[in-house]
């Protein structure tokens, strides 16, 4: 039995089955927060921001935490040659983006947040997971029979790494279950440091989700080095 209510604050279904695959008992709210990007941000400090965001916003809500709970929170920011690449406003938008992003290798930044709310005192930790993917070099009629189904249009880079149908990613290195949003070694290191454990193996849970390898193939509890992690309090 985990001793803290966990909390995921997300609407994520990708973050929700992670989440749930590891065998964590978790509450789930969506934390509604503007995520415009501030003037000059780069991408790494966003998604800093905005998962720390999305967790203070749920743990600020006392009929949720009950004044003692451990809120997670996520966000996925793509990045390439600096560019931002959000979720795409629409299918010309989505069309644009793959294309830009065909054959060549982008930048994924996934952090997590922890906030530990006991009684009126919150403390918090930040960690931010980037993973280098290099596309395949797919045709224009693939992007558009992709677009055409609408999955990308709920995505950070207008793409999902999983997609059996298009499977646009040609290599990962790094963390898999970080360009899908939550890089689940780093969350497990993060619960473990709040006394909250899963007994689920990785490896497998990553390869089921994500279709790829595990960057933790022995089941390690934290990301090494492939999945460039760097924590902050």
């Amino acid at each position: 039995m985990n001793p803290l209510k966990v909390i995921l604050a997300s609407a994520s279904p990708r973050r929700r089955q992670f989440v749930a695959g590891l065998g964590i008992d978790v509450a789930t709210a969506a934390a509604d927060i503007d995520e415009t990007p501030l003037p000059g941000e780069g991408a790494k400090a966003l998604a800093r921001r905005l998962a720390l965001a999305k967790a203070r916003a749920v743990a600020a809500d006392s009929s949720m935490t009950q004044h003692h709970a451990l809120v997670i929170g996520a966000d996925t920011v793509v990045a390439l040659d600096g560019t931002l690449l959000g979720k795409p406003a629409d299918v010309q938008e989505a069309a644009a983006m793959l294309a830009a992003l065909a054959g060549r290798v982008h930048q994924v930044h996934s952090a997590l947040a922890l906030v530990h709310v006991d009684g009126d005192e919150q403390t918090h930790r930040v960690v931010l997971n980037t993973t280098h993917v290099t596309m395949r070099d797919y045709s224009a009629a693939e992007i558009d029979a992709y677009v055409a189904t609408g999955d990308s249009l709920d995505k950070a880079g207008a793409y999902a790494i999983q997609h059996r149908g298009f499977e646009p990613v040609a290599r990962v290195d790094g963390c898999p279950a970080g360009v899908m949003g939550l890089p689940a070694a780093d969350l497990l290191a993060l619960l473990a440091e709040f006394g909250v454990q899963s007994d689920v193996p990785l490896a497998p849970l990553c390869r089921g989700l994500t279709g790829l390898p595990c960057c933790q193939p022995l089941g390690h509890s934290v990301c090494d080095s492939l999945c460039h992690s760097s924590p902050t309090n």
